[in-house]
């Protein structure tokens, strides 16, 4: 009987914490399976390194310029308005419940995530391969799913106090809280942080009990709030409540023995956390010069620019004189000046700010992306594409990728040896800046972090003491990467041995390892 496989990840999972948990004792379920497997402490998240970018890199195998999630919250320029996937309960009420989860559960996988590119769950689905996931939040498969009309949520619904009954396209098995649930069972839908990763243990030992399912998605995002709440060094506590779930569900096969024999597994994170203690305002610091877009309002042609702050990113939007090179300078100064920011990045065509295109589509050949850190400037393309000038050298990244280059390597801590780059402080520095500004969602400019600092957002919430995420500093980038039975662990020597000589691992990789797995299925 061929192997099913499990994608299992835990939201904001950092290695350090993972192994500081296992070696207090509190994780042994986690400790099993890493001693069964392969670990890949450093596997690269995206950029923004935010849940939404990261979860559609994760399940489509392709970075941000192609899947067009762009934040927790970006500005459509098509329709004129912001979306905002849930930054906190604040900045949700300032751009209405409803439309925030309209966006946030139909929109984002609908209407938002490209549709040239596929995901894990449509792919496996065309194969005739039973899928399922618990609540994450990509999900788009091939299956019809109808709201539900049981829960807090379904009530509402049904009484005419919540006007959410759109029917969603999805996995074969779908479990996504009180709004969508393709079978019956005894587990009790939960948003409330804490109690999530139990839901979501208890779906999918449904699953395991009743064979329904050759490959499924198990999501336990409660560590993400936990460190948002307690910063990343208390997040022992929510590990060890994440290792307790993922027993939940190994035992419904009848423990860590029985359930290997069945199933190969991937456990992972969407990116990491870092300490924050002070905020960065950049919509407060934004409107001291220019009229800033406010979540709503009749009239958006007033506004000059838009803001829109990613926990520890940001994407800035210029509304008016997008070809005005004097004010796109104006704002990367301001910007500098704001203390917090780290780096910037923009790209340019002929040395001057490129305007964007309301419409999605990528960068005309010739653009060149360009990033500044404390007044070093770094300007990049890939090599394959046409444009730049004389006095450009060409070096390859871990990934095996050629950039042509100029300029201050040290933007980016570079150093380059026999034509290789290494950015060990931002790791695939070059790509993943290379992605964030091609996307169509991506900001005229985006704003990236000193440590300790996080983006007020507008709600005017911030995770303060306590952590957050997504800078493209290493520090909330890398995760943990744990393969056993399927990649560089695949019981074939080939692809085993065809996925160890990888040098840099990311979470775009992760979707192409489940492809794989299940080819000639």
């Amino acid at each position: 009987m061929a192997k099913k496989l499990v994608l299992a990840y835990v939201d904001s999972l950092r290695t350090d914490m993972l192994q500081q948990t296992i070696d207090e004792g509190r994780a042994p379920t986690f400790s099993r399976l890493l001693k069964r497997g392969t670990l890949v402490g450093d596997c690269v998240s995206s950029f923004p390194s935010v849940t939404p970018v990261a979860s559609a890199e994760m399940v489509t195998g392709v970075q941000a310029d192609r899947h067009w999630i762009s934040g927790m919250n970006w500005y459509h320029r098509a329709e004129q308005r912001y979306v905002e996937y849930g930054s906190s309960l604040e900045a949700t009420r300032a751009f209405g419940l409803f439309r925030s989860l309209h966006d946030l559960v139909y929109n984002m996988n609908l209407s938002h995530l490209s549709p040239s590119v596929e995901t894990v769950f449509e792919t496996l689905d065309d194969q005739g391969i039973r899928t399922a996931s618990t609540p994450f939040l990509i999900y788009r498969g091939r299956h019809r799913h109808d709201v539900n009309l049981v829960g807090i949520a379904g009530k509402a619904i049904e009484a005419g106090l919540l006007k959410f009954d759109y029917g969603t396209w999805g996995p074969k098995e779908l479990f996504y809280g009180d709004l969508y649930s393709s079978m019956e069972t005894s587990c009790k839908p939960s948003s409330i942080p804490g109690k999530r990763d139990m839901y979501s243990a208890c779906c999918g030992a449904e699953l395991i009990s009743r064979d329904r399912f050759d490959f499924m998605l198990l999501a336990f995002p409660d560590n993400d709030n936990y460190s948002h709440k307690h910063g990343p060094l208390a997040s022992v506590r929510s590990i060890e409540r994440a290792d307790w779930c993922m027993a939940e569900v190994i035992q419904s096969a009848g423990g860590v023995e029985p359930f290997l024999a069945e199933h190969a597994l991937i456990l992972l994170a969407d990116h990491a956390h870092t300490a924050v203690e002070k905020t960065y305002d950049v919509i407060d610091w934004m409107s001291r010069k220019w009229r800033v877009l406010p979540p709503s309002t009749d009239d958006p042609s007033s506004a000059e620019v838009a803001v829109s702050p990613t926990s520890r990113a940001a994407h800035i939007y210029l509304l008016a004189e997008q070809d005005n090179p004097v004010r796109h300078r104006r704002i990367r100064e301001h910007l500098a000046a704001l203390e917090g920011t780290e780096l910037i990045a923009w790209t340019e065509l002929d040395g001057d700010p490129v305007a964007r295109s309301p419409l999605p589509g990528r960068l005309e050949p010739g653009n060149v992306a360009v990033v500044e850190r404390d007044g070093r400037r770094l300007d990049f393309f890939p090599a394959t594409t046409p444009g730049g000038g004389d006095g450009r050298e060409t070096v390859i990244d871990r990934r095996g990728r050629e950039w042509s280059i100029s300029g201050n390597i040290e933007a980016l801590g570079g150093a380059v040896e026999e034509g290789v780059i290494e950015m060990s402080d931002y790791p695939d520095g070059l790509g993943r800046l290379w992605s964030a500004l091609n996307s169509p969602h991506g900001g005229d400019l985006i704003v990236s972090l000193e440590l300790g600092y996080e983006c007020v957002d507008w709600g005017g919430t911030a995770h303060v003491p306590g952590g957050s995420h997504g800078s493209l500093r290493k520090e909330d980038s890398e995760g943990p990467l744990l393969f056993v039975g399927c990649g560089p662990d695949s019981p074939d020597p080939e692809i085993a041995e065809a996925h160890q000589a990888r040098n840099q691992w990311g979470l775009q990789d992760v979707a192409p390892v489940i492809r794989d797995f299940f080819a000639g299925s």
